[in-house]
């Protein structure tokens, strides 16, 4: 399942497909891609069979999430993290991107101030300022690898914001927040009266001895300010399928977010969402466990060989996600002269820290969920590119 490499070219991939628009070469049919956050690994196979049992009706008409798929959710959601939710609190998105945008589009109006936490996912300030918001940055605090929220400094941009955005797990730096950051993130959100929407798309990537905790699930009474934003698509690898959920607690903010969905026709799914939804939800379990000591193996690998053969760099071993955060600083490369090498020495296709923030400058982002051949030929060309003889 997880050795096989699969040709994705020729299949619409963003990932092996667009990398000439994205990196701005003339031809990257040499380049190996580890950039973009989808897995080089087939979906589940109850997945796969799923949707070919649907296939097996010719009529694609209009669908909708169904009561069964909200109840695997719920369930996957208590036996893997503890977390109990209603599915009444379940409203259905197009995926966690467009989910986002609809709950700024609600809860903030134009010239609003949106507080992030740099280095974080682009569309976190990306979508704020497209929808004519205020992107405030409160920076992580970065020492050795380990990130750390600023709290003196989030607090004082809390005074000025409507929303915050956290990223639970942290894209790119792999980090779980413990119970006590998110309690106190929490307490100084209700101080303020400001909105939390938490995206908790890599929840499921938990490596082994460490633990999610939902924010939801540390909420008490202020569970009402919270927006969490789950999905399938990222664990399962279903991200082409697009399909996500919005958590909501208080009726009156669903209501809102239903009245929104109406009005710009974004609440319903495609035929083949709610089915590829189920079967994860209701038979992933195995083929995760399965994934997650694949991708701890892999992580080790390559940790191992990168900071050995490029004495300098640092990885800090991520608690989650298939995403390695790369820090070259101590190479002494710009991140100008750190891609370039390794798009046209390495042939290989890592996303620079700064598309993070500015706190990312000095740091690569590599994605190793992909068969271990690949990965050691990825590993290969990042030593080729970055390594001692690179000048050469």
């Amino acid at each position: 399942m997880f050795d096989g490499v699969h040709d994705r070219r020729d299949s619409r991939s963003v990932k092996w497909e667009r990398m000439e628009k994205i990196y701005g070469i003339d031809d990257a049919s040499d380049v190996l891609p580890m950039w973009v956050a989808d897995m080089d690994f087939p979906a589940p196979p109850a997945v796969t069979n799923a949707l070919r049992e649907r296939l097996e009706h010719p009529i694609f008409g209009y669908s909708y999430i169904c009561e069964e798929c909200k109840t695997a959710a719920a369930h996957w959601q208590k036996k893997r993290h503890g977390l109990s939710i209603d599915t009444a609190w379940m409203l259905f998105h197009q995926g966690v991107i467009p989910a986002m945008a609809s709950i700024i589009d609600v809860f903030t109006v134009r010239g609003d101030k949106i507080l992030v936490t740099p280095p974080v996912y682009p569309p976190f300030f990306s979508i704020p300022k497209n929808l004519g918001r205020e992107v405030l940055y409160s920076m992580l605090q970065e020492q050795d690898g380990d990130y750390q929220i600023d709290f003196a400094d989030f607090e004082d941009k809390l005074q000025q914001s409507r929303l915050f955005i956290l990223c639970n797990p942290h894209n790119p730096v792999g980090k779980l927040w413990a119970a006590s950051e998110l309690e106190h993130i929490i307490e100084l959100c209700a101080k303020h009266d400001v909105l939390i929407l938490s995206d908790e798309i890599h929840s499921d990537l938990i490596h082994h001895g460490e633990t999610h905790t939902p924010l939801l699930s540390v909420a008490g009474t202020e569970r009402d300010r919270i927006f969490t934003c789950l999905a399938p698509t990222k664990t399962f690898n279903l991200a082409g399928i697009q399909a996500a959920m919005i958590v909501a607690s208080d009726p009156r903010k669903r209501s809102l977010l239903e009245q929104h969905m109406q009005a710009h026709g974004t609440g319903a799914l495609n035929a083949f969402a709610p089915v590829a939804w189920k079967a994860a939800y209701e038979q992933g379990e195995a083929w995760l466990s399965e994934l997650l000591e694949v991708l701890s193996q892999h992580i080790s690998y390559a940790i191992e060989r990168l900071e050995r053969e490029v004495p300098g760099l640092k990885i800090k071993r991520p608690q989650s996600t298939y995403l390695l955060w790369i820090d070259y600083r101590a190479l002494g490369l710009s991140e100008q002269e750190a891609m370039q090498r390794l798009l046209q020495k390495g042939k290989v296709a890592l996303e620079p820290g700064s598309k993070y923030g500015e706190g990312g400058r000095g740091f690569l982002r590599m994605n190793i969920a992909c068969p271990k051949s690949s990965l050691q030929d990825g590993v290969s060309r990042v030593i080729r590119a970055l390594g001692p003889a690179r000048n050469a």
